[in-house]
């Protein structure tokens, strides 16, 4: 079982001292030296900023009667083995009959019919009132115009939809496959996320297992809606950030002089004036996240929350090299860096997101610019182009905080965590003999937005071990998954009036199972327990996580729409919120 080692812990609590002289102990630790206190070695400051990978142990290849250099080639191989078997698990998983139900469920009302019009004009088109069954017809038809529709969500995840639909053709299995690939690619993304944060390939392994059987991340892979497409880019966003953080401090640490023991020590200079140069990865991060935006506005609070995070490692990175004022030196050398590699680069994604509406006349709100409202707005020394598209984004941004239609499976977001009160997205009850019913009573199909049900409420735990592991120990990768969570799930305490729903939670289940991850990893226990402990501590996570897969697959009639017997329908319907 691979280990979640302590050393990034103590970078942050080493961070916030004072430097002290090279070679010496700190001061608080000299001055207990009258009372027997034991004076430990200083730590190598390289260690502190950047700390290795484990290396992996062939001990388990050995068990299987591998020969010692067959193991340790393919212990060295289980950094990209690993995520990929589980890449492919979760990859069968989620195409696995695609195509069913072979109706317009839910939501799908809107994007794939929105991405095929995209295709076709650059821009939302208008569909009859019966375009939903005719799609599904025999044979189908599009019953698509050119004439303008009003659309308030931006066009990049629609586009992405079109690609799969361009590829298949217009129908389910089509409209669905991009999701369905972004959802796959996701699990091989936290997986190398959760190995880089954790510093343990089976910890990284664990929590893309976790998220390939989450009952919310499988069904949102397998519908055509657009919160999967903005987790996927947040994902993506989190994790360039994790590169571009350990390419920096390793920067910082060879920069760093080496004391008389060959250790790097702490250099005031280094820490406040070393200018940390370009950093790809981060610009890469500002791309993604403005892909998220570009997708749906609500990516726009990942943003703010990871350009601040991204500064706060800066600050930290530094003051661990032994810079005196970390804060006045990151302010003055990586702010506006970091400003234009995430804020800019973001906006100017979001804003050539729009170039099929800006590249065609016939869009909602094209020629709003010179209308005689328009004219009179004023700033007409401005494009025509950037004046309507900034009057319809005032126009959606009006619609969304004004949005309080009542909805049957609208929920509050303090139920969320614990799966108070998912959706529905498609339910039909055939007759015995009807759609591969076989039971007496009926049967029941649907496709229910459940989260999976132990992993969820497990996962309630675990956040509060990251904010125990994050406000207590200092401990990084804690705060770093609590930004994820609180960047996807706070900001909708904002909108008590609003109709929203649990399915938005989506953007943040990635993050709730790296939290997961890592309160397993302090159950197996820290290097060093005893042999005892290990194994106990072992056993109860393999026990848990048995559990979560079990819950999975108990509920996966109701993720899929199988035709099951009303009874068993009933004996899924834990809460009667959930009906």
């Amino acid at each position: 079982m691979g280990r979640v080692t302590s050393e990034t812990t103590a970078t942050d609590a080493a961070a916030h001292r004072a430097p002290e002289p090279a070679g010496q102990p700190p001061v608080w630790q000299r001055r207990l030296r009258r009372f027997g206190y034991p004076v430990r070695p200083q730590a190598d400051v390289r260690a502190r900023l950047v700390p290795a990978f484990p290396e992996p142990g062939g001990r388990m290849w050995a068990a299987f009667g591998v020969s010692p250099r067959a193991a340790a080639r393919l212990a060295r191989w289980s950094g990209w083995a690993g995520p990929l078997l589980v890449t492919l698990f979760a990859g069968v998983l989620r195409f696995w009959d695609l195509g069913s139900p072979r109706k317009v469920i839910f939501d799908e009302t809107y994007y794939p019919k929105d991405a095929w019009s995209l295709l076709q004009y650059g821009y939302e088109g208008t569909w009859a009132k019966n375009a939903n069954d005719a799609l599904v017809g025999h044979p189908p038809q599009l019953l698509l115009s050119p004439e303008h529709s009003y659309v308030v969500h931006p066009p990049m995840g629609k586009w992405l939809i079109a690609l799969g639909e361009w590829a298949f053709g217009m129908n389910p299995f089509g409209w669905r496959f991009m999701v369905a690939l972004l959802g796959t690619l996701s699990v091989l993304l936290v997986c190398r996320i959760g190995r880089r944060l954790l510093r343990s390939t089976a910890l990284g392994c664990l929590a893309g297992t976790l998220l390939a059987v989450d009952g919310l991340h499988f069904v949102m892979s397998r519908t055509a809606l657009l919160d999967l497409i903005v987790m996927f880019w947040v994902v993506a966003a989190f994790g360039c950030l994790l590169v571009d953080r350990d390419r920096t401090r390793g920067r910082l640490a060879d920069a760093l002089p080496l004391g008389p023991d060959g250790l790097a020590r702490p250099d005031a200079g280094v820490g406040d004036r070393l200018r940390l140069g370009r950093r790809p990865w981060r610009i890469a991060a500002g791309l993604c996240l403005g892909l998220s935006a570009a997708t749906k506005w609500n990516g726009l609070y990942f943003l703010a929350a990871f350009a601040l995070m991204s500064v706060l490692w800066d600050v930290a990175a530094r003051r661990t090299a032994g810079a005196r004022r970390p804060f006045r030196s990151a302010v003055r050398r990586d702010v506006l860096p970091a400003f234009g590699s995430t804020v800019v680069v973001a906006l100017a994604t979001y804003l050539a997101s729009w170039s099929g509406w800006i590249a065609t006349k016939g869009g909602y709100y094209r020629d709003w610019a010179t209308s005689p409202e328009g004219v009179k707005a004023g700033w007409t020394w401005l494009p025509d182009w950037l004046r309507s598209l900034w009057h319809y984004q005032t126009e959606v941004y009006a619609f969304h905080t004004g949005l309080t239609t009542p909805h049957t499976y609208q929920s509050n977001p303090w139920s969320w965590l614990v799966l108070g009160r998912p959706v529905s997205y498609f339910y039909e009850d055939p007759k015995a003999g009807q759609d591969g019913c076989t039971a007496a009573e009926g049967c029941a199909r649907e496709v229910l937005a459940l989260g999976t049900p132990l992993l969820w409420w497990a996962a309630c735990f675990a956040l509060l071990y990251v904010l125990y592991r994050w406000l207590f120990k200092r401990d990084w990768r804690a705060g770093a998954v609590a930004c994820g969570v609180a960047a996807g799930y706070l900001p909708w305490f904002l909108y008590q009036e609003r109709t929203i729903f649990l399915f938005y939670a989506v953007v943040f289940v990635p993050f709730l199972c790296l939290a997961l991850a890592m309160l397993i990893g302090a159950l197996i226990g820290p290097p060093g327990s005893t042999e005892r402990r290990r194994t106990i501590g072992a056993v109860g996570a393999g026990v848990l996580v048995l559990l979560i897969i079990w819950n999975f697959i108990y509920f996966y009639p109701l993720y899929t729409g199988m035709p099951i017997p009303k009874s068993a329908w009933h004996h899924r319907m834990w809460f009667d919120s959930w009906v």
